[in-house]
């Protein structure tokens, strides 16, 4: 799991890329369809869906002359699995100091700043 974290994130990295593949959650999707949304030209596009493709967020399949597009949620999976362990780490650190805040005493002149 931890071996495609880096192609995921680098990929992930890129607001286009991003757009992507919230454009193809919505469905399989033709190049020139993802095209469209975007100031860029078709080579321009496909080099960013090379670099999704290369990290496993995207697949392409061969359909007559179309070569549609189509999501790879595992690898999307992996990371936010990744990213939860931390998540957890953090509101666990946080519920303890807060914890111990709540023990000590407060002290005069804290409650009012005039």
């Amino acid at each position: 799991m931890v071996l495609h974290l880096d192609d995921t994130f680098s990929a992930l990295a890129d607001p286009t890329r991003r757009a992507i593949l919230a454009r193809l959650a919505l469905g399989e999707a033709s190049v020139n369809e993802l095209v469209a949304p975007f100031r860029l030209s078709q080579p321009a596009i496909s080099k960013h869906l090379k670099v999704l493709e290369r990290a496993g967020l995207i697949s392409r399949s061969r359909v007559a002359q179309k070569r549609p597009c189509r999501l790879e949620a595992a690898r999307l999976k992996e990371a936010a699995e990744w990213i939860e362990h931390y998540r957890r780490f953090w509101t666990e650190s946080f519920d303890r100091l807060d914890e111990y805040l709540k023990t000590m005493p407060a002290e005069e002149g804290d409650h009012d700043h005039e």
